[in-house]
């Protein structure tokens, strides 16, 4: 059976701070970031935008526009015997991203095919980036505040990277969570699996791979996640048909993104 995708959609995130942890300095309480957002970080930022979960979510690319930069911050902690500990957490500092993504059917959600309306769900999302998303934008950790802006594929082309004609390893990163709602084969239909792979970012821009083709996989346990039902959540259908009876002008969706 054929893949759908959607058509491209292009996004600009920007923020005061930001901090995409790397797991592998939380053991000891302080947190140091990794020089760019993860898949994770970014699918997390696209779903508060919009999400249904008849569908989901691949990132495509990132642009980096700004220079890296990191700032480190003394954080007090409260203890079990109710003192404080200090703990340092290093963060990215004033950044912005473009991010390119589509959107799949979820097809482990046959139940909800219902809901597979492509124009619908394309149009909803791009109201949604319109108004700054539906939810709240987090970069990596909830203390670092967001914003989002539509964009569109020539601003996104054109859009001029500090790291142009540069060609920079990352070395091996996080990458992703299969959830078993997005289960591609029998492995991982019951657990929660983290997913690693070799990072490259050329002219400013990381292109990833999905995390199906990721090199290095563990396997963290089982994972039982709330299934949403079709009386849990307003299709696609039902969502648009709010916005006209709000009085939304719905021809503001016609406007091309691509």
């Amino acid at each position: 059976m054929e893949v759908f995708k959607s058509n491209p959609f292009y996004m600009k995130v920007f923020g005061d701070y930001a901090l995409f942890t790397d797991p592998m300095t939380k053991g000891g309480g302080e947190k140091f970031t990794y020089q760019v957002p993860t898949y994770q970080a970014l699918k997390g930022i696209v779903e508060a935008c919009y999400w249904k979960p008849s569908l989901y979510y691949v990132i495509d690319s990132v642009k980096v526009i700004k220079q890296i930069k990191t700032e480190a911050k003394g954080i007090l902690s409260p203890m079990k015997d109710g003192g404080k500990d200090r703990n340092y957490y290093t963060y990215l500092r004033d950044v912005e991203y473009l991010i390119k993504y589509h959107f799949r059917w979820n097809v482990n959600r046959l139940d909800l095919a219902y809901d597979w309306n492509e124009k619908k769900h394309e149009q909803i999302l791009l109201r949604s980036m319109n108004k700054g998303g539906r939810r709240d934008i987090f970069l990596g950790t909830r203390e670092c505040v967001g914003y989002i802006e539509r964009i569109h594929k020539n601003y996104f082309n054109q859009a001029k990277s500090y790291y142009e004609g540069e060609n920079v390893s990352l070395g091996i990163m996080f990458h992703s969570f299969t959830y078993p709602s997005e289960a591609y084969d029998e492995k991982t239909k019951k657990v929660l699996t983290s997913n690693f792979a070799p990072i490259t970012m050329h002219d400013g821009v990381i292109n990833f791979i999905e995390p199906k083709d990721c090199s290095i996989k563990h396997t963290l346990g089982e994972y039982a996640i709330k299934k949403f039902g079709k009386e849990d959540f307003l299709s696609a259908e039902q969502t648009f048909s709010e916005y006209e009876k709000k009085g939304v002008n719905v021809d503001e969706f016609n406007e091309c993104s691509f």
